[in-house]
């Protein structure tokens, strides 16, 4: 397939290198000449490293645009109506109002949009969902989520935005359960004008998940947490390790005890969750499948996004039905 990846920066590097791995003839378009050299050294033909998309719309298949979320919606939009599914990296827009209009476009065009959302594809998400699909957790009670660590803030859009929203969308998909209210506290201590620090509890229904995202507890935290009535699960995503804890209150003679329970520890096993999802896009624009994560659910991390930022500015529990 040929695929015209858009936007080179650090990320963008790493779907060059996926790509490659999965056979695709490879066009890049970038604005930055240093970009576009980075792109032949690495093995794409000068003719095909360029500054302006457009001129590679005609000859490729696909689009797969990795660019600030401020710009998502414009180029998106182009490659749409030019006849090429797209792949966009999260966040689908920067607001809701322009992920409707995206929305609206992928409608009118009958063509595939997937949404970069990784953490779906990941091995620990994958075990995790299964083990609570077949009813080994039980009900679930809550759940929580650290997307945090000392790093340079990205520029376009909040800290909320680009690392909480992971988990906005993965909770969603582990639980199998869209979210229905938000009640958060965010702070732009930098004063960007953006949130760099968020916390957030998301009602997934019955079930609360609070999610922690920033830029400024030391280390590097990539986990999630989820708690039900016959065991725990507890997941790194950048050990791919899942710890099942067997944790459960006994009451006896009408008092509560804790009995600690046997742990086991698994190494989730798969593939990388970036060639996963890149395939799986591929394997949708070639017919062999549904879309997995549509625009739709893309809009809807969105939604929850726009729903903390209210939570936090008027100090109160937000409903997601509010932003309909």
């Amino acid at each position: 397939m040929k695929v015209l990846l858009v936007g080179l920066g650090r990320w963008g590097e790493k779907h060059l290198r996926v790509l490659g791995e999965l056979g695709c003839d490879v066009w890049i378009a970038d604005v930055s000449a240093e970009r576009r050299a980075f792109a032949v050294k690495a093995g794409v033909p000068e003719a095909r490293a360029i500054s302006d998309f457009r001129a590679a719309l005609r000859h490729v298949d696909a689009v797969d645009l990795v660019t600030p979320a401020d710009t998502h919606l414009a180029l998106a939009s182009e490659c749409l109506r030019a006849g090429k599914d797209c792949f966009v990296e999260k966040p689908l827009t920067s607001t809701v109002a322009e992920g409707r209009a995206l929305a609206q476009v992928v409608r009118s065009t009958r063509r595939v949009l997937q949404v970069g959302h990784i953490f779906r594809f990941h091995p620990v998400t994958t075990f995790m969902r299964e083990r609570i699909r077949r009813g080994s957790v039980g009900a679930v009670r809550y759940c929580t989520g650290r997307f945090a660590g000392f790093k340079r803030p990205r520029t376009d859009v909040g800290v909320t935005q680009t690392d909480g929203i992971h988990y906005f969308d993965l909770f969603a998909h582990i639980l199998m359960q869209e979210p229905t209210a938000v009640t958060a506290t965010l702070r732009d201590f930098l004063g960007r004008g953006m949130d760099d620090l968020g916390f957030c509890a998301v009602e997934y229904g019955q079930v609360p998940a609070f999610i922690e995202a920033g830029y400024f507890a030391p280390g590097t935290y990539r986990d999630c947490v989820i708690v039900g009535e016959q065991e725990t699960l507890a997941g790194d995503f950048g050990t791919s390790e899942v710890k099942v804890l067997a944790n459960r209150h006994v009451q006896q003679g009408g008092v509560w005890n804790a009995p600690a329970g046997a742990t086991e520890t698994h190494t989730a096993i798969g593939p990388e969750p970036l060639s996963h999802e890149l395939k799986i896009f591929l394997d949708t624009c070639a017919g062999a499948r549904a879309p997995v994560v549509d625009v739709e659910a893309g809009l809807l991390g969105l939604t929850v996004v726009e729903a903390a930022q209210m939570s936090s500015k008027l100090g109160r529990r937000v409903l997601l039905s509010e932003l309909a």
